[in-house]
């Protein structure tokens, strides 16, 4: 028997869905309702894959629900699945073309499946991403009050600076209470703040976004992190290595803890002067110390040990 494959594109109010090999296309509505009756439909065909491409949310009920039912759910990136269709020759671009495209594209790349975050892990990783926000915003006004030269706008600007300022504590509070509520995740904390440059907010992005830290290699956790060096060469011509893709929010945060790391743990400053005694250039030398970071923190999560000074 051919093995099945399911596309499912997601918009607000629709789940396109196509099935492969057959090539029946359907849609259900993007509720409790609608993914009750994909579940039914797609539930007894035993699919090899079900691929939801990532959209900002709206794929989380649908993703939470069809893995609650022990279908092998997979979020796939928007951008790989684009560049499928273009290799295919996919110019048109509708609700169901694209079911089509994510089908194809699972049953072609088969990408790895993962375990999904729980339920408090899901609630961690909003209360990061919303202080990743609130602190962008403080910035943003930051900087217009530098601009602000009418007083009614400064007062504008201080009343709205101190409200994010308070909303931004109640957003610490709430993290330090969920961690504590999970004395495995308060544990990891303190191991991953036991490496110098590494600080709470740092550890608990990696604990809310990267979850597979610890279980996995250097090489694998670095790809996740989008950290891990692509070669460019062909013939004889050899160009300059680059990172790319991964999740954005780890690799941001890595990079904060690095630059920390450089000033005040030894090791890592060590490392990072070797790379530019070495004639590495200044960013090259900081990207080769965030992966170093993370190898260390990946190391130290999978042995259960805090950070060693040498």
């Amino acid at each position: 028997m051919d093995a099945h494959f399911v596309g499912i594109d997601v918009s607000k109010a629709w789940l396109d869905v196509h099935v492969l090999p057959s090539g029946e296309s359907l849609r259900f509505g993007n509720d409790g309702n609608g993914i009750d009756r994909l579940r039914s439909h797609i539930g007894p065909l035993a699919p090899e894959r079900v691929a939801l491409e990532a959209t900002g949310g709206l794929e989380t009920l649908a993703v939470a629900e069809l893995s609650a039912a022990g279908l092998p759910v997979v979020v796939v990136n928007p951008a790989q699945v684009r560049s499928f269709a273009d290799a295919l020759g996919k110019r048109a671009k509708t609700d169901p073309i694209d079911a089509a495209v994510i089908a194809a594209f699972a049953a072609a790349v088969r990408p790895e499946l993962r375990p999904l975050p729980d339920a408090e892990t899901r609630l961690l990783a909003d209360l990061v991403a919303r202080r990743r926000q609130i602190v962008t915003m403080i910035v943003a006004e930051e900087n217009r009050a530098r601009a602000a030269t009418v007083r009614q706008a400064q007062k504008s600007i201080r009343r709205l600076l101190t409200a994010l300022r308070r909303e931004l504590e109640t957003i610490d509070q709430d993290m330090d209470g969920h961690i504590r509520k999970s004395p495995l995740w308060l544990v990891r904390q303190n191991l991953l703040t036991s490496v110098p440059g590494v600080g709470p907010t740092v550890a608990r992005t990696l604990l809310a976004e990267l979850p597979e830290l610890g279980s996995l290699d250097r090489r694998q956790i670095a790809a996740l992190a989008g950290l891990a060096p692509f070669t460019r060469q062909s013939g004889v011509w050899r160009g300059r290595s680059f990172i790319g893709g991964g999740r954005s929010s780890v690799r941001s945060a890595l990079f904060t803890a690095a630059l920390v790391a450089i000033r005040h743990n030894p090791a890592l400053k060590a490392f990072r002067d070797r790379l530019l005694a070495a004639g590495k250039i200044k960013i090259v030398a900081v990207v080769a110390t965030m992966r170093k970071l993370l190898t260390i923190l990946n190391a130290i999560i999978r042995d259960n040990r805090p950070w060693q000074p040498a």
